[in-house]
């Protein structure tokens, strides 16, 4: 299914940016934004279920996979731009944002601050970039940078590979993409990433939302948090999904593909 999509280029702030859509006319969009480190490929498993009805768009976001170098001062607001443009070009009006760890917190700010853009999202494995944290939570959140610089690269990518999924050929992906980046700009993506919270006291994303995470999912405050955030938004639905981790929707796809397919037709 992948190779039915047409790649194109975008070139802006010093990068040029790959992705890859598939136009099939007056069809509702759907736009899917990988986690950190990874790539396009992180959904090539949800390809075969939106393929009929829905046009798709996927990317290596700047400085991932194809899209490098990364260009100067990366952060999650560029990478937001970025999005923005392709859409303008594209000419997709609205669409649903489909984003797994880092590509959920892109999904966010985009919705934040591009609301009408926006026809739902997707959450996977992914904290709320615009609640409170816990003091605990803020100082894990303040030593990550020294923590991620003072880790050798080898054991990096392996703690990383291991904490993100269960599956060995998921791990093995994973561990290919993330050698591919380099520790430089791999810490400087996790940096910005951690960056891109903000606490909004009493905003609500107010759209249909389905939030998804793995029962394996040990990462940061994504598992803990969920059923709170769920139960903060008036439209929200969200599904622990068995036998999986940080990447839900490779460890266990065709679980998260029906739970995905009926948030499309249903909400």
């Amino acid at each position: 299914m992948m190779m039915l999509l047409e790649q194109r280029i975008l070139t802006r702030e010093g990068c040029t940016i790959h992705y890859w859509v598939s136009n099939r006319g007056d069809y509702p969009w759907l736009i899917f934004l990988h986690g950190a480190g990874a790539d396009h490929a992180m959904f090539r498993e949800q390809m075969d279920t939106v393929s009929q009805d829905f046009n798709v768009l996927l990317w290596d976001a700047r400085g991932h996979g194809l899209s490098r170098p990364m260009g100067d001062n990366f952060s999650i607001n560029m990478i937001m731009e970025d999005l923005a443009e392709i859409m303008n070009i594209e000419r997709i009006e609205k669409a649903t944002l489909i984003g797994q760890s880092m590509g959920g917190n892109t999904a966010q700010e985009f919705t934040f601050y591009y609301p009408d853009k926006v026809e739902k999202l997707v959450l996977i494995d992914c904290t709320c970039n615009t609640m409170k944290l816990t003091r605990l939570e803020a100082f894990y959140l303040s030593i990550t940078p020294l923590l991620t610089r003072m880790f050798p690269w080898k054991m990096l990518v392996e703690a990383s590979v291991k904490a993100s999924a269960l599956k060995a050929d998921v791990q093995q992906y994973l561990r290919e993409s993330f050698q591919r980046i380099g520790k430089r700009d791999f810490t400087k993506i996790f940096l910005a990433t951690a960056a891109c919270l903000h606490y909004e006291e009493g905003y609500l994303i107010n759209k249909p939302i389905l939030l998804v995470y793995g029962d394996r999912d040990e990462t940061g405050n994504i598992k803990k948090i969920a059923p709170a955030w769920a139960a903060s938004e008036p439209y929200c639905t969200c599904i622990e999904l068995p036998q999986a981790s940080h990447c839900s929707n490779q460890d266990n796809p065709s679980a998260f593909n029906v739970a995905l397919i009926r948030f499309l037709r249903n909400s």
